[in-house]
């Protein structure tokens, strides 16, 4: 059994303060050119994807950084041109977007890149993005659920509104699509009335693969319920286990298996000959860390105001995580992380600086594929979610160095067998339910 690979990309590194060191060029985050170097690099190594978060806020201070340029289905778009096989997963808000709209950009990357695309679904959490649509304050957590369910009930029944033979082009005939075999949807529902089609005819995988990130029970349900792969942050193994072990044994109420949903937790890795080098180079980034910007970052992830809070206390007393509208299940693990190890506000943002919250390693590249050996063959991981702290050379080097000895291994491909994304994560492309119906009928 192998496992599977997602290399999680961002600007010219995950650490906060790749821009600043020499090992990176800042100019990348403004260089499509350099995006599409990076898809290169991971179809090089037969990784299964790309994957690009988003926000629609600049972030918490611009003077020292920002998370995203680029609107991430353009940009895979770019991405697609330059590559054959990688799937490219972009993330987009169910709080922020509308079905129809969002249903036509994701069948026209799939589409344009032969069957490669992946929509990570989130419900975004940011006080600085509410204020961009007209809300005072984060909408409910409950509620972004809700609206999330519904939003993509729509979309799935949107991407099934064209059978698969739907479009014949004819020109002798003069006939471009069979009306037969495409239909409206007619959805109403409390916070959606979308009559379709959607105009786009159905895209090579039937539907984008769909991923999902958040780990609130809200969060574990709805991956239950719809998504095919979960971006996850676990510290330790025993984290790891817990989540695996919870997560699969949901998806039997909803009629699935657990081969039809691949867990991935995320790791940055920082990559050397030696671990004393691989350690040196992990304490490079956290000295080029913003004091200011970081006490944003956490507060952004606390939704604690800590701009003022002195960097060598603890953390100020928190609310509980019932009392947290934004992302709910990473406030409980920074906040975990700072109390299980007695931390200072100056430790806490530097154990976050790679990753804001997800697992950091620094070791060789032998130590690295043991690692991510451990936790797959332990039942904590379906795969993983790999995080260059820097880049392109954090993914060359995980490419080059780590990703050979997994595949010396037998634990990851040395070829692509598949051309879709799907396939990629051995899943099937999906057929429209209508086309089940009107087989039904003409029996």
């Amino acid at each position: 059994m192998t496992f599977h690979l997602n290399a999680f990309l961002m600007g010219v590194g995950h650490h906060e303060a790749a821009w600043r060191h020499p090992r990176t060029d800042e100019r990348g985050v403004l260089d499509v050119t350099h995006f599409q170097e990076l898809g290169r690099i991971a179809e090089r190594g037969k990784l299964d994807s790309v994957f690009f978060a988003d926000g629609l806020a600049v972030g918490p201070r611009i003077k020292r950084n920002t998370s995203a340029v680029f609107e991430p289905i353009t940009l895979l778009t770019a991405i697609a041109a330059v590559t054959e096989r990688i799937g490219l997963i972009a993330t987009a808000s169910t709080t922020y977007n509308e079905p129809f709209n969002l249903a036509r950009k994701f069948a026209s990357l799939d589409h344009i890149s032969g069957g490669r695309a992946g929509w990570n679904i989130v419900t975004s959490g940011n006080e600085e993005e509410a204020f961009n649509f007209g809300y005072d304050a984060i909408p409910e957590h409950a509620r972004r659920y809700e609206r999330a369910q519904e939003f993509v009930e729509v979309a799935l029944g949107l991407w099934d509104t064209w059978e698969s033979s739907a479009v014949v082009l004819d020109p002798e005939a003069g006939v471009f699509a069979d009306p037969d075999k495409v239909h409206t949807l007619d959805h109403v529902g409390e916070r959606f009335r979308v009559r379709g089609p959607l105009n786009s005819p159905r895209s090579p995988q039937g539907r984008p693969l769909l991923v999902q990130a958040g780990s609130s029970e809200s969060g574990k349900e709805f991956a239950a319920r719809y998504a095919e792969a979960v971006f996850t942050a676990q510290r330790t193994l025993e984290e790891g286990q817990r989540f695996y072990r919870d997560l699969k044994a949901r998806l039997a109420e909803y009629g699935r298996s657990a081969e039809e949903l691949k867990v991935l937790p995320g790791l940055v890795p920082f990559i050397a000959d030696t671990p004393e080098q691989a350690h040196a180079l992990e304490r490079e980034f956290t000295d080029l860390i913003s004091p200011d910007y970081a006490l944003r970052q956490l507060s952004s992830l606390l939704g604690v105001d800590l701009t003022e809070h002195a960097l060598d206390a603890p953390l100020p007393p928190l609310p509980p995580e019932s009392e947290i509208e934004g992302g709910k299940s990473r406030f409980t693990l920074v906040k975990d992380l700072a109390e299980q190890e007695n931390l200072t506000v100056r430790q806490l943002i530097a154990k976050l600086g790679g990753g804001r919250g997800h697992r950091t390693f620094a070791g060789t590249p032998e130590q690295v594929a043991d690692e991510l050996q451990i936790w797959f063959e332990a039942g904590a991981a379906d795969g993983f979610n790999i995080m260059p702290p820097y880049l392109p050379g954090g993914l060359e080097d995980f490419v080059d160095r780590v990703v050979p000895i997994l595949q010396e291994r037998g634990l990851f491909r040395t070829e692509y067998t598949e051309g879709t994304l799907r396939g990629h994560y051995g899943l099937a492309p999906v057929e429209s339910r209508f086309a089940a119906s009107n087989t039904a009928l003409s029996a």
